[in-house]
């Protein structure tokens, strides 16, 4: 049995909770300012109570955002309220201070509704983020035994899930058929197709710790494949407590495969592109528009080279690169990388090659969403279809948007990559910077790019 523990620092926001503190310590701060343009107040005074009710209600207030299992009264009415409160408190607490202080009541009152109106619509934007979230990440389930049937029947019975189970594949004959109208699968190829054409985005193993075939087997399967494989072993009576294990949905769960960033660092990371694209493209466009002239007089053809890359999660994007060679055909399906001495490369275009600086036009595909300012560099196609199979761990440099620079390009690893182990030493460097991603590495891979990255002997 779980036994609660009482603690003084439960109402302390976690870190996932702080920047909707600080957007309602803001809505408090601006609604004191405006009720005292409104009603008059002594301005120093006025601050002191907001700074004292932000305070309060910065260490504490209803944690419960989350849509649907808290209810409208827990995600939006008990903020306001604690708000409303704590408003009251703190002007309380200046008045004690300063006896000779008596704010009017219409200033209070404009203060609170303002205060809680403000705080009412920020929580009801959370709410309703969350609830167009519900559900939205489909999953697909396999197992065995009365474990499997447990996990697919706890889950049902939540109604406040992010996860939607799509599909599942029962390794048992005997088990009932489907489970709650879910798409029931017994063929394993039709289940990996289905998997695949869906685009089911995670595969959960509800199987007994001992069966191993089954679980190297599904994931030898989809090696190959950008979904987040989960496995829930069933291990309640063996295992007294949960630390060290990833909670999927109430459940003990061992993550094999899953995405190296969360979707707060995600959502940093694209701050950080987007806005140091937007500064490049101002600072160079000189630059880009010389590049431009000179490229357009070198030889016939477009100034800007277009060619499809595989992105994030596998999606194709045209990746943008100033046309650096004559214009030419290739067989169909080959792509011929560039060799010392290549007499395809312009004059103009081999100094580009070597400065990286026809690289330049990708900070469009950044703007775009396609692609990251740091992040493993997107390759050919028709070098993803080949090196996949032969190179551990090479599609998961796709669980992230491809970047212009990346770890393995700052480590000397650039240009063409001519053998399996130069491709296998590039992923080894790829698949650190995924394990070790931060705002700080971008900021240092961008700077060594800057210093030391941009001419190398290996640019040709």
């Amino acid at each position: 049995m779980r036994v609660p523990r009482f603690s003084l620092l439960t109402g302390l926001p976690s870190g996932r909770h702080v920047p909707l503190r600080l957007l309602e310590a803001l809505v408090a701060a601006a609604s004191a300012l405006a009720a005292y343009r409104l009603f008059g107040a002594p301005v120093d005074q006025a601050c002191n109570i907001a700074a004292a009710a932000i305070a309060v209600l910065f260490a504490w207030t209803p944690n419960s955002t989350h849509a649907r299992r808290t209810g409208l009264l827990g995600s939006i009415c008990l903020p306001v309220l604690a708000w409303t409160l704590c408003e009251a408190l703190a002007t309380g607490i200046v008045m004690w201070m300063h006896r000779e202080y008596h704010p009017s009541l219409a200033w209070l009152g404009c203060w609170a509704a303002l205060t809680g109106t403000g705080v009412g619509l920020c929580r009801a934007a959370v709410r309703a983020a969350r609830v167009r979230r519900a559900g939205s990440r489909p999953v697909a389930v396999v197992g065995r035994g009365d474990h499997y049937e447990a996990s697919l029947l706890r889950f049902l019975d939540k109604n406040d899930s992010s996860y939607r189970i799509d599909a599942q594949f029962d390794m048992d004959d005997g088990t009932p058929a489907a489970v709650g109208g879910v798409q029931h699968f017994r063929d394993i190829d039709a289940f990996v197709a289905y998997v695949r054409t869906r685009r089911i985005a995670e595969l959960w193993l509800a199987l007994p710790l001992t069966d191993e075939e089954t679980l190297l087997r599904f994931l030898d399967i989809f090696r190959n494949d950008l979904l987040d494989i989960r496995f829930l072993p069933r291990i309640g009576q063996h295992a007294r407590f949960r630390s060290g294990a990833a909670d999927a949905e109430a459940a003990l769960a061992v993550d094999f495969m899953a995405a190296p960033l969360t979707d707060r660092a995600l959502a940093i990371k694209a701050a950080f592109d987007r806005a140091f694209a937007a500064c490049a493209l101002v600072f160079v466009s000189p630059l880009l528009l010389g590049i431009a002239v000179a490229v357009k007089l070198s030889s016939p053809g477009p100034v800007i080279f277009r060619q499809w890359r595989h992105g994030s999660k596998g999606e194709p994007f045209q990746i943008y690169k100033f046309r650096t060679m004559h214009v030419h055909a290739s067989p169909d399906g080959v792509v011929m990388q560039a060799t010392r001495g290549d007499s395809r490369i312009t004059r103009i275009g081999a100094f580009l090659r070597r400065t990286s600086l026809d690289e330049l036009p990708q900070f469009l595909n950044v703007l775009r969403g396609e692609m990251s300012v740091v992040g493993p560099r997107p390759h050919a196609i028709e070098h993803d279809a080949l090196y996949q199979d032969i190179v551990d761990g090479y599609i998961h440099r796709y669980c992230i948007r491809p970047g212009i620079t990346g770890w393995a390009q700052i480590n000397g690893l650039r240009g063409g990559t001519d053998s399996i182990d130069a491709m296998r030493q590039r992923i080894e460097l790829d698949l650190y910077y995924l394990s070790n991603w931060s705002l700080a590495l971008d900021v240092r891979i961008v700077l060594a790019t800057a210093v030391r990255g941009l001419i190398h002997r290996n640019a040709y």
